[in-house]
């Protein structure tokens, strides 16, 4: 039977009367030993007066005590023997508080005080987060194996406190003060399977009791603190059942909280950079689940900036999950295709992070079933729309301009690459309606960001001047970097614009080229600059991908080239 912290202070009062007779009661052994009072109470806990204690005092007298309590406190600098007596009290407390539930299971008031006891000296420990230098003599100790297996301790009290003393100690900012001590407090604590226990721990917290929904809030915070310390073993995070959780919470028939919110951003972190969670995510059916989740946001916005952010936190899960190519099939069959193109139409705020999505799941080879897929249920109708006319940014979501057109242009662009037969047929068509229109705005946008990438060039020759007259070379990583910037400034909106040009001059309708040609003509664009720009995106396309498919892409692009 477990008692929280709380029903134990209850009780202490009758300890010290019990104190205050003598012990009259020889039979219990257990109130022979002196009796101590739980430190937890009015006053500060770590030692500061408590109102009642300075009540009557002028300020001077309160400002004397405090500077004496100071001092006391500077004298107590942690070093290492300091810390080994501590763990050794730590040790002592938790072999006394297993002997005496052991010793008396139905009995909680014989064991309160053991468990009064390794809670103050958990609260102790703090301030080893003081001394991140020191952890490696914590991990010598076995302190850390101690720590982890005390989060399963019978009252959740305990474990919660544990739970906010491995918050502190992890904390990143204490981590960086020290890079050895924080290797070694890291890899102790991966080595005990710390994700486990603490998903083990979070499984029993019942989360409308807010001291231990806190815990919850907490927990996640070690979690993410180990993982931005260690980002390679989410894997491991979501091996020991964090992925498991973190998808029931996600979908827990609760009230929207800040654990909410916070579980979508752990699973956003850990899909990011993993291919193994993102399969063990299609595996759970993950994808089932963040398609239900933001289906509430099809016609309704969010209700706050704090639902907004797991919104988005949920769209960018389903973007790292549609990097895994099994999970586009499960999303295909889950109708996530549907929802975004149901999304786009209603004009919400989850419009722009589903054209994200809907760009995610439609590029690359992997994307063909989703390309089809998409003119089935009339993509084009939503698609061009957009393509036409860029809408407003949202002003609580930010979005650039810059950001929407690259997104839509992406779409095209996938499906020029994709669809064949009628299905070709019918999107090549669309850029004759309305007396090629939409040749016109494509043209525009070519323009648009030719002027864009034209303006960057130019900066960054400048750049390239200046570091020749100091004498300094310009090597490939800084062209890298460049080129990077160049991709960011419009770059890769551009080449995908050229090539859609390209793409639908050279296999669209005839009236297609004469009226690109014309425009061309008419403002003083260069075929000279269109065949550069698609060379370039040649040489740097399917970097990712096999060097057949790599080859046969280069191939295809530059033909299109030579038929331009």
């Amino acid at each position: 039977m477990a008692l929280n912290v709380g029903e134990l202070l209850a009780y202490q009062p009758d300890r010290e009367s019990i104190a205050k007779r003598g012990h009259d009661d020889d039979d219990d052994d257990d109130l022979d030993r002196p009796v101590r009072k739980a430190r937890i109470r009015d006053g500060d806990r770590y030692g500061k007066p408590a109102p009642a204690q300075t009540a009557g005092m002028s300020e001077e007298e309160k400002a004397v005590i405090l500077e004496k309590l100071e001092q006391e406190d500077d004298m107590e600098t942690l070093d290492e023997a300091a810390l080994k007596r501590m763990i050794l009290t730590f040790e002592k407390r938790v072999y006394r508080n297993q002997e005496m539930r052991i010793k008396y299971p139905d009995n909680p008031e014989r064991f309160m005080e053991s468990e009064l006891e390794l809670h103050d000296t958990i609260q102790e420990l703090h301030v080893i987060a003081t001394a991140p230098e020191l952890y490696h003599h914590l991990v010598e100790l076995n302190a850390v194996q101690s720590l982890c297996q005390m989060l399963n301790h019978e009252n959740t009290d305990i474990s919660i406190a544990l739970v906010d003393l491995l918050q502190e100690l992890t904390d990143v900012d204490t981590l960086n003060e020290s890079e050895e001590g924080a290797d070694a407090l890291i890899e102790a604590l991966l080595d005990a399977q710390v994700f486990g226990m603490l998903v083990t721990n979070l499984d029993r917290l019942d989360e409308s009791v807010k001291e231990e929904a806190d815990g919850v809030h907490n927990t996640l915070g070690v979690i993410e603190n180990i993982l931005e310390f260690k980002a390679d073993r989410a894997h491991d995070a979501a091996q020991q059942g964090l992925m498991p959780y973190l998808l029931k919470r996600i979908k827990a028939k609760m009230p929207f909280d800040a654990n909410k919110l916070y579980c979508s951003e752990m699973l956003a972190i850990i899909l990011q950079n993993s291919e193994e969670t993102r399969e063990q995510l299609g595996e759970l059916d993950g994808i089932d689940t963040l398609l239900q989740q933001l289906a509430t946001f099809k016609r309704h916005n969010p209700a706050n900036s704090e639902e907004l952010e797991m919104m988005e936190n949920l769209f960018d899960c389903l973007c790292s999950a549609l990097m895994l190519p099994a999970n586009r099939d499960r999303f295909l069959k889950g109708e996530g295709l549907q929802l975004m193109n149901l999304m786009l139409r209603e004009k919400k705020m989850s419009r722009n992070s589903a054209l994200k999505v809907l760009d995610h799941a439609l590029t690359g080879p992997e994307g063909v079933d989703n390309c089809t897929k998409f003119i089935d249920i009339l993509g084009l109708r939503t698609i061009f729309p957009l393509f036409m006319k860029t809408p407003k940014p949202n002003k609580k979501i930010g979005r650039m301009k810059e950001e929407h057109e690259e997104h839509v242009v992406s779409i095209i662009a996938s499906l020029l690459k994709n669809v064949k037969s009628n299905q070709r047929q019918r999107l090549l068509n669309k850029f004759t309606e309305a007396d090629h229109a939409k040749v016109d705005r494509l043209m525009e946008l070519h323009f648009k960001y030719l002027d864009k990438v034209g303006a960057v060039d130019a900066q960054i020759e400048r750049e390239k001047v200046a570091l020749r007259r100091q004498g300094e070379d310009v090597d490939e990583p800084m062209e890298e970097e460049f080129y990077l910037r160049r991709l960011n400034t419009g770059l890769f909106t551009l080449q995908l614009l050229d090539y859609i040009m390209l793409e639908i001059c050279s296999t669209g309708p005839a009236s297609i080229k004469p009226r690109v040609m014309q425009i061309l003509n008419l403002r003083g664009g260069s075929i000279k600059a269109i065949r550069n720009i698609i060379r370039e995106y040649a040489a740097n396309v399917g970097d990712a991908k096999s060097t057949e498919t790599k080859e046969a892409e280069q191939q295809r692009l530059l033909s299109l080239v030579d038929r331009f």
